[in-house]
């Protein structure tokens, strides 16, 4: 029964894509979104009867469904594992996806190709889910692949634009940077253990005597890699921000639930390894800090509100990769499921923002919507209260346990990830004084049709908003369910969450008072002052520096585009240009001759048998004159 479950919990997405790839359009708009959804909540359901079965028995569930790959002693299965993990995991992307699926079916409806989108989001979810489940590394490379492949599709789903393209390009381009050295890193561990099974590479590195420390940090460097590809972490974030160009339902999808975390499930998924290279360890810690700070900056002055949090999303994975560099990886797990329930309603909610102005993201041209849009409103003030550290919502708690961990481990870093956490509650209040008060700054026909979004769009934004605000109480202070939970998956015993101390109520007035003066600045700033961020022409000094995201996509055009491009004109200019003439001179000769022999072959009896005799008399003569 659980092999078939299980086999029902992947593939319905699957066969929702199917379904709306050869019948959507004749299905009908309403009819395709709603198997869409339906698939996805099928999986959902799955997921919890799961969830509850794991919960009680404490016991993991593996399924192999046939031998995939034996070569010598190397094997691999196509196989699921169902622990607490991928649980907890699938709990928040089949969950917040049938959200996403459900609000798109309100938000994509004007478009002629709905059933299309619906594919698309059901093949993302089904790559999704086969990442999580997968028993092995080579299955969840497969999921890995396939989400790469998906977003493309999704970030690109708009393909009349050029620049959606382009981003869609971006995207898929910069992942496969970080999957060939995800692929290198499975090839190392393979030839180092002959296994990629989670369960047998655990037990192969607990009992080994003689371990090559050196090949497995390579391993793990590598693995790290494909993670920064994934999770969009210095040096390779920049396709992420542009990933805003598909529909807003792709963005809270890739940005809260699936794509994005895939990185930090792969690193604590195989904990064990990293626990092993401590210098590695370091790095991810190292760069998740700059990654925040330098992504905080960047939001500090972006006038479209997708791009805001964007940058937010390559901030906050940031701060989840220094708890997994610390080897807190509960804490990141942690800040992984607060942060889908706030930033997946925030997305949800700015696609709202945007449905209600016609397509408007621009903040400069919003304000004052908060009465024309109450729920949409409530629901984005709960979420940017939860991902500003205010306390009692769930970034608090989550938020909080990570800048404990950090000052436990490693000062310099816990003050970098502070002046980010302080630089975020800033920008998502800018973010919400400049959209919803003071007066409506868009124009006139905009302003007559400012109405609330319909039922579909504010029912998962509501939903969404109530788990940003109770999120947090899976893990509280000195009573954490979820440290518990995830005790059995860690060699490192994840000890129960910070019991709270002088230390600890300090450290948490730090981060609340740091909060609340980010919040107070952008209340002065935007609401005292009525400041309005002015045309891009009139940005100088360091805030052009930010807006332009430091140029690191000029330096990157500059050292590898250009320089890609230009290698390949020569290529083309020269090199194949000589190859070519000696590819045709061949041709040529070959033709010469074949033009010449074909003379022999002109129909006449006599001189085929002159030649027969001749050659006869050639090989007689041959074989006598041997002898």
């Amino acid at each position: 029964m659980d092999t078939n479950l299980a086999l029902v919990l992947v593939l319905a997405p699957f066969l929702g894509f199917l379904i709306n790839v050869f019948f959507g359009k004749s299905l009908g708009k309403t009819v395709s979104g709603a198997i869409g959804t339906l698939s996805v909540v099928i999986s959902f359901a799955v997921t919890i009867y799961f969830f509850l079965q794991i919960n009680q028995t404490q016991q993991p569930i593996s399924i192999s469904l046939f031998d995939w790959i034996q070569i010598s002693n190397f094997k691999v299965d196509l196989g699921f594992l169902l622990d607490q993990l991928s649980l907890l995991w699938l709990l928040f992307v089949t969950g917040i996806g049938s959200l996403i699926h459900l609000y798109s079916i309100s938000y994509m409806h004007d478009d002629e190709k709905m059933h299309q989108f619906f594919a698309y989001l059901n093949l993302f979810v089904f790559f999704m889910i086969t990442l999580v489940v997968g028993s092995n590394l080579l299955v969840l490379f497969i999921g890995w692949e396939g989400v790469g492949l998906c977003s493309y599709l999704l970030i690109g789903f708009w393909y009349k634009n050029q620049d959606y393209n382009d981003a869609a390009k971006k995207a898929f381009i910069m992942n496969r940077i970080g999957d060939l050295g995800l692929l290198v890193g499975i090839f190392i561990i393979g030839s180092m253990f002959s296994t990629l099974d989670y369960a047998t590479l655990k037990t192969a590195i607990a009992g080994a005597t003689d371990l090559n420390i050196y090949a497995l940090s390579a391993a793990a460097f590598c693995l790290f890699i494909g993670a920064c590809g994934k999770s969009a972490q210095i040096p390779l974030y920049t396709w992420l921000p542009d990933a805003m160009a598909g529909p807003t339902p792709v963005s809270a999808l890739i940005h809260a639930a699936t794509m994005v975390t895939a990185g930090i499930f792969m690193i604590t998924r195989l904990n064990f390894i990293f626990d092993l290279t401590p210098d590695v360890q370091s790095l991810i810690a190292i760069i998740g800090a700059i990654t925040s700070l330098v992504a905080a900056t960047i939001g500090l002055v972006q006038n479209d509100i997708k791009k805001v949090l964007a940058y937010s999303t390559v901030s906050q994975l940031g701060l989840m990769f220094l708890a997994l560099g610390l080897g807190a990886y509960e804490v990141a797990v942690f800040h992984v499921i607060t942060h889908a329930f706030f930033k997946a309603c925030l997305f949800l909610g700015s696609g709202s923002v945007i449905h209600a102005l016609h397509g408007e993201q621009d903040m400069r041209k919003m304000g004052g919507l908060r009465k024309a849009m109450p729920v949409t409103f409530i629901t984005m003030l709960v979420s940017s209260l939860a991902i500003s550290g205010v306390p009692l919502f769930s970034g608090f708690f989550s938020k909080d346990e990570i800048l404990l961990t950090a000052f436990e481990h490693n000062i310099p870093l816990y003050v970098v990830a502070s002046i980010a956490s302080i630089m975020t509650a800033f920008y998502m209040f800018r973010l919400m004084f400049l959209t919803f008060f003071k007066d409506f700054r868009g124009t006139e026909h905009q302003k007559s049709h400012l109405h609330e979004s319909p039922a579909l769009i504010t029912f998962p934004l509501i939903i969404l908003a109530i788990l940003a605000t109770f999120g947090g109480l899976i893990s509280l202070p000195g009573n954490s369910w979820l440290n518990s939970y995830l005790a059995p998956l860690f060699t490192k015993v994840a000890g129960e969450a910070h019991h709270l101390g002088t230390t600890e109520y300090t450290l948490m007035g730090v981060a609340v008072l740091g909060g609340l003066v980010g919040i107070f600045i952008a209340y002065i700033k935007y609401i005292k002052q009525n400041n309005v961020p002015g045309e891009d022409e009139s940005i100088t000094g360091v805030t052009k520096v930010l807006y332009n995201k430091y140029y690191v996509d000029e330096a990157y055009d500059y050292l590898f585009v250009r320089s890609i491009n230009g290698l390949s004109k020569f290529f083309r200019d020269y090199v194949e240009t000589s190859l070519s003439a000696l590819v045709f001179g061949l041709g040529k000769v070959t033709n010469e001759i074949s033009y010449q022999g074909r003379k022999l072959q002109n129909g006449s009896i006599g001189l085929y048998l002159f030649a027969f005799v001749l050659g006869l008399c050639a090989i007689v003569s041959y074989i006598f004159l041997a002898q």
